[in-house]
């Protein structure tokens, strides 16, 4: 039986993660989510609760960038690791991804850089049509 997590998440709506610095000395940035979930949430999962909040994210095309901040173990402050993407409206790869397969520690944080569709990157070939 697993148990579930407070997964504290910080959105970006410009396509960029937040700068590790907007994370020091016991400062978050301010554009945080608290989701209860599981370690074996995908990021598919989390995108629908993320879309849930803001209905922009629903618009077809918007994608979404995760990443994972964590504790530096070898420095004071946090480091990054990016861990896959989705995108509203396609399927993809990363979909079924989940945060125990990235090593994702309660206490860690999950940034989501948002891009809207009209500025997203193009589609990987990675991305598939529904």
């Amino acid at each position: 039986q697993t148990c579930p997590l407070l997964l504290r998440v910080f959105t970006t709506n410009n396509g960029r993660h937040h700068r590790m610095d907007e994370f020091s000395r016991g400062n978050v940035p301010s554009s945080e989510l608290q989701i209860y979930t599981w370690m074996d949430a995908t990021l598919k999962e989390l995108t629908s609760l993320v879309k849930e909040v803001y209905p922009e994210a629903r618009k077809k095309g918007t994608h979404f960038n995760f990443a994972i901040v964590f504790t530096d173990l070898k420095r004071p402050g946090y480091r990054v690791k990016e861990i896959g993407s989705t995108m509203s409206g396609r399927k993809g790869t990363d979909d079924s991804m989940t945060l125990q397969s990235q090593k994702f520690q309660i206490g860690d944080y999950l940034d989501i850089a948002i891009t809207p569709p009209n500025r997203a990157p193009p589609p990987s070939s990675r991305m598939r049509p529904y």
